[in-house]
């Protein structure tokens, strides 16, 4: 259950009665649910074992010897919360004692805990503007919470005035007990404490408003937060006493369950009860739109954030890698004074602790994020900047235009902002904006590096690559690696641009790292290997040919298809090695395939920039007199999205191909004005279209294929439809007049072994 999770994380050593006594509750929960122990037993019963339990521990508290009378007075207070808290949870599903009464007993319950609380040692002192602050963080996200339980509680017999104070309730508690169980004194006995009292007033709200009576299974609810919150404030309390006034280790606050958990039971509520046929009211848009300015207001508060300005100042001096700010602008060819060299030598020529990965004070960088990372709601984001189009530069104007760009960084951001060296070609901005704000500072920092860099003589462009980062419950170095993360996504995908983190990226991003530390050396090793699709004839269904598709079976990484793995052997350029490769392989198993009577074709697939290199004609007839195979017995396939950017050599390449009597495709065909204007200098034997032409368009027009086809005939083309997936698609392709098809529908791809037992069973098969 979600709610043993505080009590199993947050408990400081295992406990048996706490053990024994949730595992019973649980069973109690599961016979409830399944009828066979009437719901209002199963609370009474799971409430008195609570209660029971917790009550000793406080008993044992209040009766301790101790010079402090503190502790004791906390104890005797809470336990008297705790037995208040369990009759009102047995008498109320038992007995017809009313909403005011079951009010009353909720209000000395937490009379008595607040009381207790304020007894107990080591509970947090913190300033009026630091509560101020977390209750602004904290009213939105609690406003979500009312929301969805007004959302779920039930209407049916429960007033509206009641229905409405019971959801605001629920928000309140919900997000409270969040900040408890989240915050920077999340461990501390005190923390763990006013959580469950929360928890427990929270169990008795839903037991006052869900329905129990003779049997409404969905009161159990109520149940495991009243349990487990009475068995936290006794764990907490004594924990607490243990530890006396001694001032707990602060850590972050986590700050994704605050944003995260709130969203998420929201979105649940909003589709069950839309799932369910209801309409919103009013009720619940005002609740939406008065979540509104907490939300506004906690950004703005973040925008003026300068998160411990004199921590962040002594850093600063301790580390020495501040550029002062420049607010006046400086466009392209400003002249530079020799201390903005002299500061931007000293980021990058600084020595560089061990793990560094580049010149750049990384050591002053982390310091700066733990700043941050110390207040008790820590808003900020990292940006990592690389400029790439300097490595051809000789030091002195590499140094000229990192200058330049510093200054342009400068201009751009806020006075309380840190910029300092991380990389020979690039840096670092911390910021105490909030995420949204710091992506609009992304940006502006791409508007402002990208213009013409003047030099001698000369004018340099340089494209930008930014990485962003929230500071927002993450170690220093966690956050530096998720910047590094999304700055290595931003050149991925094109440069120019930002990426922001998120752990979707780190996945893949983790397994790019993963394919480029694999890939190389995997021919050698023997781990690629080939399947094959077999072509068959639309119109009597014998086998014409196969295509062979490449796999990578890795050991670290189990199989790699084409799709992920030619991009990372384009990086690495490894694309050739594996191309003949596969060629080799295949016209070795047309060989052994001829010892039959068929006479079947193979396709291979070629990448334009493997093509279009001078001896692939000479390469490709030394492969095929090496395995005897005649050369009409294979065909080269190349895309046609990727032709046009060197059109003439591609021509050329196939016409030099079709010399020797190979066969020539051209895969992934798409119909368009360009493309079939440029068929007609293709030197090709075939066409190969997906289904998206073969079925009928949107606007009510014929098929496309329709006029490919029509084409094809004219230049003497014969058509493929590959990926075919359905029955449908493949009568669509015979009768758009397609000679052949490839796909799932007809044959999917397979071993040798097993395309040869399906080849064995069209003994005339010979094209």
């Amino acid at each position: 259950m979600l709610l043993a999770y505080p009590f199993r994380v947050l408990v400081p050593r295992c406990a048996a009665p706490e053990a024994a006594t949730s595992t019973a509750v649980a069973l109690l929960l599961l016979a409830g649910a399944a009828g066979l122990v009437p719901t209002p037993v199963v609370i009474a019963l799971a409430a008195g074992a609570g209660t029971t339990l917790a009550g000793v521990r406080l008993s044992r508290l209040a009766t301790r010897r101790s010079s402090d009378p503190s502790p004791r007075a906390a104890g005797v207070l809470l336990d008297a919360a705790v037995v208040a808290a369990g009759l009102t949870a047995v008498v109320l599903p038992l007995a017809d004692i009313g909403y005011r009464a079951a009010l009353v007993g909720s209000l000395v319950v937490a009379a008595l805990s607040v009381a207790g609380l304020c007894r107990l040692p080591g509970r947090p002192r913190l300033s009026a503007g630091v509560r101020l602050r977390w209750l602004i963080e904290s009213t939105g996200p609690a406003l979500g919470l009312a929301l969805a339980g007004w959302l779920l509680l039930p209407r049916d017999g429960l007033p509206v005035p009641a229905r409405l104070i019971a959801a605001l309730a629920l928000g309140g508690l919900g997000m409270a007990a969040l900040n408890a169980f989240t915050g920077p004194r999340r461990g501390s006995g005190a923390a763990v404490c006013r959580g469950g009292v929360l928890l427990t007033l929270g169990g008795l709200v839903l037991l006052v408003t869900l329905p129990s009576a003779p049997a409404g299974p969905v009161a159990l609810l109520a149940v495991p937060p009243l349990v487990f919150g009475m068995l936290l404030v006794a764990v907490g309390a004594v924990a607490a006493a243990d530890a006396g006034d001694a001032e707990p280790a602060e850590a972050v606050a986590a700050a994704w369950p605050r944003s995260v958990l709130p969203a998420a039971v929201l979105l649940l509520a909003v589709g069950l009860h839309l799932g369910a046929g209801n309409a919103p009211d009013r009720t619940s848009v005002l609740m939406a739109l008065a979540a509104v300015p907490p939300f506004v207001l906690r950004e703005l508060l973040r925008t003026g954030d300068a998160p411990i300005p004199e921590r962040r100042a002594a850093h600063r001096r301790r580390a020495g890698s501040v550029v002062r700010h420049r607010r006046a602008a400086h466009g392209a060819g400003s002249t530079w004074s020799p201390d903005d060299h002299a500061a931007w030598s000293a980021l990058n020529r600084r020595p560089v602790p061990a793990g560094g990965g580049g010149p750049g004070d990384r050591a002053a960088l982390l310091d700066a994020l733990a700043a941050i990372g110390d207040v008790p709601a820590p808003a900020g984001a990292l940006l990592l900047v690389d400029l790439h189009g300097t490595d051809g530069l000789g030091p002195t104007a590499r140094e000229d235009v990192l200058a330049e760009a510093v200054h342009r960084v400068r201009a751009v951001i806020a006075p309380g902002d840190l910029v300092t060296g991380f990389t020979a070609a690039g840096f670092a901005v911390v910021t105490a904006a909030g995420p949204v704000l710091a992506y609009a500072l992304g940006t502006r920092l791409l508007t402002a590096l990208t213009p013409p860099y003047r030099l001698a003589g000369s004018t340099l462009r340089v494209q930008a690559s930014i990485g962003l980062a929230e500071v927002s419950g993450a170690g220093p170095a966690d956050v530096l690696r998720q910047a590094e993360l999304a700055r290595r996504r931003a050149v991925q995908l094109g440069r120019d641009r930002v990426e922001w983190y998120d752990a979707f990226l780190e996945e893949q991003l983790v397994r790019r790292l993963d394919l480029e530390r694999e890939l190389p050396g995997a021919v050698a090793r023997g781990e690629l290997d080939l399947v094959y699709q077999p072509v068959l004839d639309l119109a009597d269904g014998q086998p014409v040919g196969a295509e062979a598709l490449l796999r990578w079976r890795s050991p670290v990484l189990g199989t790699v298809l084409p799709a992920e793995l030619l991009p990372v052997a384009e990086d690495l350029d490894l694309v050739g090695e594996l191309e003949w490769w596969v060629l080799d392989r295949a016209c070795r198993q047309l060989s052994d395939w001829s010892v039959g009577v068929r006479e079947l074709w193979m396709a291979v697939n070629v990448t334009t920039r493997e093509l279009t290199t001078p001896d692939f004609v000479q390469r490709a007839s030394a492969v095929l007199a090496a395995y005897g195979v005649p050369p009409e017995r294979l065909v080269v396939e190349v895309s046609e999205p990727r032709i046009a950017g060197d059109l003439p050599t591609v021509v050329a390449r196939l016409a030099g191909l079709r010399s020797l009597g190979v066969r020539t495709a051209l895969d992934d065909f798409r119909a368009e004005h360009a493309s079939l204007a440029q068929l007609r200098r293709l030197p090709i034997d075939l066409l190969k279209v997906g289904p998206e032409l073969v079925g009928a368009r949107p606007d009510g027009q014929p098929p496309l294929i329709d006029v490919v086809v029509n084409v094809g005939e004219r230049l003497g083309v014969e058509i493929v439809a590959e990926e075919l997936e359905s029955s449908t698609q493949v009568e669509g392709a015979r009768q758009g007049g397609c000679r052949y098809g490839q796909g799932f529908a007809l044959a999917r791809p397979a071993t040798a072994e097993r395309v040869e037992a399906y080849f064995e069973e069209f003994p005339s098969a010979s094209r």
